[in-house]
Formats: structure tokens, C-alpha cells, sequence
């Protein structure tokens, strides 16, 4: 047997398929996968599908903030003090989370260098406190479920409460 030295022979060897037969091969497989896919995810709902997917992928799912509708401000509050007249918040609240699908975010804000929790002397506390008197006070009356409800704190902006609603979907 002697060895292959020249480049004459390998054209000789024809190939077994063609090149095009592979390709269509290929293509028919991907879509019979397809096809598969849809199927066998016929059943599930979208968000385990998505979940499913986010999981394959890693990616972590980053939880939405549900987009504002209306908002409301409760203001009044003295100098260092989670004090205020809520009356007009519960109003608002009830008429504006009538909807179960809604959430309702609370923004405490405590204003400049004065404006601190007297125990602390931390503007965030203040700030986290006045959000929770005016959560406490929709809980109390009725006006909120307390599942609905988000505490956020903004310290160094004004001396007032922000409530603002969103829809947060079907759930």
C-alpha cells in the first residue's frame, strides 16, 4: 500500500451525501425540537415558563416595582416628630386601593440637617417612622391591606409622606 502524497487523489474519493442533504438534515431536526418545545410547554402557565427559563439561563429574577397610578402626600409634620394628620390618607387610600391588584408604596422623607429623630439624631429614622405611622394608620382604619403595603424611606427631601399606588398585576 503506498501512502497518499499528492493532492490528485483525494478527488477522487466522491462524497458519501451531498452538502445540502446535511444542512436540510439540520434544519429539520431544529425545527422537530421546536415544535416539541411548544408542546411540551403547552400546559404550563407563562410565569413557571419564564421562571423555567430565567433559571436555565441564571439569571436572577429582579422584582418590579409596581408602576404608580396616583399618589397622595400627608404633610404637617413638626420638627423632629411622626405626627400628622392622617384623615386626608385614609380617604384617599381607600378610594384609590379599592382594586385587590393594587400596592400601595409609603415614602417617609425627613427635611434638612434640623429635621432628625430626637432619640437618634437620624434623619433615615424619622423618615422610616413617619412612613410607618401613616402605614399604621390606613391598617388600622381599614383603608389597607397591610400584605399591600411597601415602607420606603427618603431622607433629605421635604417633610412630608408620599403614598403612591400601583398596579401590580393578576396576582
Amino acid at each position: 500500500m503506498t501512502p497518499i502524497a499528492s493532492g490528485d487523489m483525494w478527488d477522487e474519493i466522491a462524497p458519501a451525501r451531498s452538502v445540502w442533504v446535511i444542512t436540510l438534515a439540520d434544519l429539520a431536526l431544529l425545527l422537530v425540537g421546536f415544535f416539541v418545545l411548544l408542546q411540551a410547554n403547552r400546559e404550563l402557565d407563562r410565569a413557571t415558563l419564564l421562571a423555567g427559563l430565567r433559571a436555565g439561563f441564571g439569571i436572577e429574577e429582579a422584582v418590579v416595582p409596581p408602576m404608580a397610578v396616583a399618589a397622595a402626600r400627608v404633610e404637617g409634620f413638626a420638627e423632629g416628630s411622626a405626627v400628622a394628620d392622617m384623615s386626608g390618607a385614609i380617604l384617599w387610600a381607600r378610594g384609590a386601593a379599592r382594586d385587590p391588584r393594587t400596592r400601595i408604596a409609603i415614602t417617609g422623607s425627613a427635611e434638612g440637617a434640623r429635621d432628625i429623630d430626637p432619640a437618634t439624631g437620624s434623619a433615615a429614622i424619622l423618615a422610616a417612622d413617619r412612613a410607618r405611622t401613616v402605614a399604621a394608620a390606613l391598617v388600622r382604619s381599614g383603608a389597607a391591606d397591610p400584605a399591600r403595603i411597601s415602607i420606603v424611606t427618603d431622607p433629605g427631601k421635604r417633610r412630608a409622606v408620599i403614598l403612591s399606588v400601583g398596579f401590580a398585576g393578576t396576582n
